[in-house]
């Protein structure tokens, strides 16, 4: 829910370069649903309602409780049934009013050139597919090992750049974390290190084991319907990216270094739209404020540049941290269609949960170790 409103609120001062033309147009501080200007992005889209990554969060959303969990051929369907119809391959346009370059690249890729799923995947750095995968890592918080494998999986469907793909699978490794009920401390990354370790060890005394592995620029290569123990080893070419969330979490806890005001992170680590840009932000603003999901999702806002995105991260971020209970009722109040997100959202944990029991009652933790 947290990611739903960071991308709602997202949608009026969406990608204001011009910091002070952001202020000129909404006013010193941003604190609500808005309407975007006419003649920018995402014109038309009213107040509470999603851009086209809160509906790919959604749609991502569906099929995970509809299938019981992640089912790729059932998300390609509905890209190719749902989404793909209402684009043309332009930017401003589609539903949400704007459609991302990975995504404009899928559609042609698959309508144009008819390709198959799998069969490519673009270079773009943003962090679409990461927009998406929230819901993935909340449904497999409780799997690091699966939560690993899906979230590779599904955002090497639109982007295969192997950034992209590390940093993806780190944050939702951290988000995975966040709900399981660790904090975003400076021990966070020493426990995802931990985690590999582990999985490392258990993929080699397991003579059956086909561990998944990212062949070159970054594509994710699996066999299809096999026995396999994802070793989470193999979804990160380079430990980079795991050491970043406790760096940043750090500088955000030191005395010495202060960010006034924190919205003021965004031109830190910069107002653009790639990943080593925004989930750096996405991890200061959930540091800082660890029990304050309006400020975190706020000064995310109000930094502007690529503010949606980073309040979307952060958004999740500060939402498992604080849980349901912890956001204000207003951000839920104005959201669309909020009643219908929190019913999906509610059977997702239903799931999450209801697996993890049945593992408990079989004597065994990380569940599903068995690949699709």
């Amino acid at each position: 829910m947290g990611a739903f409103i960071g991308d709602a609120l997202g949608v009026g001062p969406h990608w204001y370069y011009d910091l002070d033309q952001m202020v000129a147009d909404y006013g010193p501080w941003i604190d609500s649903y808005t309407r975007p200007k006419p003649g920018r992005y995402h014109e038309g889209v009213e107040p509470g309602q999603p851009s086209q990554s809160g509906i790919l969060l959604e749609m991502t959303l569906r099929s995970l409780v509809d299938c019981g969990g992640y089912d790729e051929t059932d998300f390609c369907r509905r890209l190719d049934a749902e989404l793909f119809p209402q684009l043309d391959g332009t930017s401003m346009n589609g539903p949400g009013g704007y459609t991302s370059q990975s995504i404009r690249d899928a559609w042609r890729n698959r309508f144009q050139e008819g390709l198959d799923w799998g069969k490519f995947g673009s270079d773009v750095d943003n962090t679409e597919a990461a927009e998406r995968i929230i819901a993935i890592a909340v449904r497999y918080a409780l799997n690091p090992a699966k939560l690993a494998w899906a979230v590779t999986a599904n955002t090497a469907l639109t982007q295969t750049n192997g950034n992209v793909l590390t940093t993806t699978t780190t944050y939702g490794a951290v988000l995975g974390m966040l709900v399981e009920g660790h904090q975003l401390d400076t021990d966070i990354s020493d426990k995802l290190m931990e985690r590999i370790k582990a999985d490392t060890r258990i993929s080699r005394f397991n003579s059956s084991v086909q561990p998944l592995h990212a062949a070159a620029q970054g594509r994710v290569e699996a066999e299809k319907n096999t026995d396999c123990v994802p070793c989470m080893e193999a979804f990160f070419s380079s430990h980079d990216a795991l050491v970043t969330p406790s760096g940043v979490v750090r500088a955000a806890h030191d005395s010495a270094i202060r960010i006034e005001p924190a919205s003021k992170v965004s031109v830190l680590y910069g107002l653009p739209c790639a990943v080593h840009h925004q989930f750096p932000a996405a991890y200061y603003l959930t540091a800082r404020f660890p029990d304050d999901f309006e400020s975190a999702v706020l000064h995310a806002l109000n930094g502007g540049g690529q503010n949606q995105a980073r309040a979307m991260l952060t958004g999740a971020l500060s939402g498992a941290m604080v849980g349901l209970s912890g956001i204000p009722r207003r951000f839920i109040d104005g959201l669309e269609r909020a009643e219908v997100l929190l019913a999906l959202a509610e059977r997702l944990v239903d799931d999450m949960q209801s697996q993890a029991q049945r593992n408990y009652s079989h004597g065994y933790f990380i569940d599903e170790r068995r690949c699709p």
